[in-house]
């Protein structure tokens, strides 16, 4: 063992109480910042659950990665409990590792969560097909429970509260339950379907009369399913903490109104910084404690299929997306199916922990500084894309791709949810709204009111075209057509191809033009226009661009979106340096911070899972607009002062070397 249990107490923050018989108190969620997640999801052919577990491998587990929580497995997706129970069937196992992880966590004063399969029981719905979802066709399905049946109350809850009292439990993280709920075909559904609508039929699909009432019934049966356990646990057992994997994301982007306790989801597969950058920014604004859970290993083939495990320096790299907006962050490693924890993969989990601990000071629970707000759409997702929830897949590109393209570009980006939009717009100096195929006309209707009131806007695509034309200051030729565009830039052509929509202005000056083929001299067309409205202004871009770059991560369409961006907003920050530098512009009371994360060789593609190599850059060029000279400016981690020049209200500096992640901290 690394550390003695006095010493562990001390390095986590814990009370140091040693070896005396009282247990250090373990932290309520809102309170913890790194965790460890580790799950089996048993079923029926194990046979070698908690073989190789030891109080002696959970300790040297703790005293070297030191988490704030645990989350380990009870119930999988398959259905089978992962401890011996009274209430439903479980696993084949050797010993309880439940217990186990509880008596040794309980001793170190670590919080025990479970992983915890909802919707998605496949055992259920084997031993009572009454209690199954209905397909379209009237079959039940083999893998999903219905929110509209007694699965909640006959297994779910009777399994927690089992769970709970037998093992001292401090919360639930509550996997496949909205990712995995699809559309109800169930006599329940069909009635309330009918009450509502007056149709007789079920609609199947897009088109059909009532699809969106359809979906929009059995979202809301899914709210009063999470309202039910959540609220029955709560009354069970106070203070145990619970959230629904994904629910209150960008998988569910609605006002947290469910009372569950924290926010939490697991990014994967490629370029999962890419989604970190999204999930991280929309889960920092809604008012929630919220963590991500980076996957120890990239899964090629899917969850099912070769794992190849990833090195410290690209986990340390996606960490740093989720620390700069203020968040807990969490990695997930499967343990061997007879419990052990190879100390390999401990050593790894521990470097991790020792990287963001060095950063939780000066990131966890910081507050932005809005520069750019990107509009997250609800509306958009949930008349458009057809599912009841994410995840959302191409139908999240025009906001993924948005942010990427301003990550690129240094700005410091916010994600906007849209339910909080009318009560944040005005502290944005400039909002972006990406090319969402239905953005809706309240939303149009909030952000009219803040560009009359100041504010900068830049509209995309070409259905956005038709809901602000008045305002952008153009008469709109026809519809929206599939169109070949390639766009100038300083050393080449952005092609822009997809769907566009033709404008005259008359009002507006064209500042970006497109033309059918890479030949500036013919058939020009406007592609952007500027105008003012009210006391701001709007720029106009009658394409796609946010979904297009998501699918190209193009150098000449960044460029486009600098250019269109500049031409509204100066930015607090400016930074000279790579496209692989993010800036993250966040504040603690008095310190501004400057969070510089490099995403160089990040990985992307499944052909090279891992990275193990990542190229420092610098050096790194900051201008910094302020009120007054700053009283002290120093890099963390390490403390190491920055010289720097103030003139004309600007304090420039510069970063020699940049690693993973560093942060710029501003006295002012």
């Amino acid at each position: 063992m690394t550390l003695t249990r006095r010493a562990f107490c001390l390095a986590s923050g814990a009370p140091a109480l040693g070896l005396l018989a009282v247990a250090p108190p373990r932290r309520p969620r809102k309170d913890c910042f790194f965790g460890v997640h580790l799950d089996l999801h048993p079923n029926e052919e194990d046979r070698e659950l908690g073989r190789d577990l030891s109080e002696a491998m959970v300790e040297r587990f703790l005293e070297e990665v030191r988490p704030d929580f645990v989350q380990y497995d009870c119930k999988g997706h398959p259905g089978f409990l992962g401890y011996p129970s009274q209430v439903s069937r479980s696993a084949t196992m050797v010993q309880d590792s439940l217990a186990i992880w509880r008596k040794v966590t309980a001793r170190y004063g670590v919080a025990l969560y479970i992983h915890f399969s909802g919707v998605w029981d496949s055992l259920a719905v084997r031993e009572h097909p009454e209690w199954a979802r209905r397909r379209p066709d009237g079959t039940p399905d083999d893998r999903q429970t219905s929110t509209f049946g007694p699965y909640v109350d006959a297994r779910m809850i009777p399994q927690l509260k089992e769970a709970i009292g037998k093992y001292d439990l401090d919360g639930a993280w509550v996997d496949g339950d909205c990712w995995a709920t699809y559309p109800d075909y169930r006599d329940e559904a069909a009635q309330a379907f009918r009450q509502a609508t007056g149709l007789s039929a079920l609609p199947k699909g897009p088109g059909e009369p009532g699809w969106l009432e359809f979906l929009e019934i059995n979202r809301e049966q899914f709210r009063r399913y999470l309202r039910r356990y959540v609220e029955a646990i709560h009354q069970f057992r106070p203070g145990f903490q619970i959230a629904s994997n994904w629910f209150y994301s960008t998988y569910a982007p609605e006002r947290p109104e469910v009372p569950v306790d924290f926010i939490s989801g697991d990014y994967l597969g490629n370029a999962s910084i890419s989604a970190a950058r999204l999930e991280a920014r929309y889960l920092s604004q809604t008012g929630k404690p919220w963590d991500l859970m980076a996957w120890g290993f990239q899964a090629i083939g899917g969850p099912e299929g070769l794992h190849v495990h990833k090195s410290v320096d690209q986990l340390c790299q996606e960490a740093a997306v989720v620390l700069a907006q203020g968040g807990g962050f969490q990695v997930y490693y499967y343990p061997t199916r007879a419990g052990w924890l190879d100390h390999r993969l401990i050593r790894i989990m521990a470097q991790l922990a020792k990287f963001c601990r060095d950063r939780q000071a000066l990131s966890w629970k910081s507050e932005t500084v809005p520069q750019v707000g990107v509009i997250f759409s609800t509306t958009s997702l949930y008349r458009t894309a057809g599912k009841l929830f994410g995840s959302w897949g191409a139908a999240v590109h025009p906001a993924r791709g948005m942010v990427d393209a301003l990550v690129e570009n240094h700005y410091s980006t916010d994600v906007i949810p849209e339910w909080k939009l009318s009560e944040v717009a005005a502290r944005y100096p400039v909002i972006v709204v990406p090319d969402w195929p239905e953005l809706g006309a309240a939303v149009r209707d909030t952000l009219l009111d803040y560009t009359r009131r100041g504010g900068k806007l830049l509209v995309a695509g070409a259905e956005n075209a038709h809901l602000f034309a008045e305002a952008l200051g153009v008469k709109l030729l026809g519809s929206p057509t599939q169109q070949t565009a390639y766009l100038p830039t300083e050393d080449t052509f952005a092609n822009i191809s997809g769907l566009w929509q033709a404008v005259e202005p008359f009002r507006a000056e064209v500042i970006e033009s497109r033309h059918p083929a890479c030949d500036t001299r013919r058939d020009a067309a406007a592609a952007a226009t500027w105008t003012r409205f009210g006391s701001g202004e709007i720029v106009g871009f009658y394409g796609p661009l946010g979904k297009l770059f998501a699918t190209t991560h193009a150098p000449a369409v960044r460029q486009i979106v600098h250019r269109l961006v500049r031409r509204l907003f100066t930015p607090i920050v400016e930074l000279t340096g790579p496209p692989t530098v993010e800036l993250v512009l966040r504040r603690q009371k008095d310190l501004l911070l400057l969070h510089l994360l490099n995403s160089t060789g990040m990985q992307v593609a499944s052909d090279y899972a891992v990275v193990d190599f990542i190229p420092s850059v610098g050096p790194l060029r900051l201008r910094i607009r302020l009120p007054a000279r700053p009283r002290a400016v120093r890099f963390e981690p390490g403390g190491h002062v920055l010289r720097g020049q103030w003139r004309d209200g600007i304090w420039s500096t510069e970063i020699p070397r940049l690693e993973i992640h560093g942060t710029v901290v501003v006295e002012v």
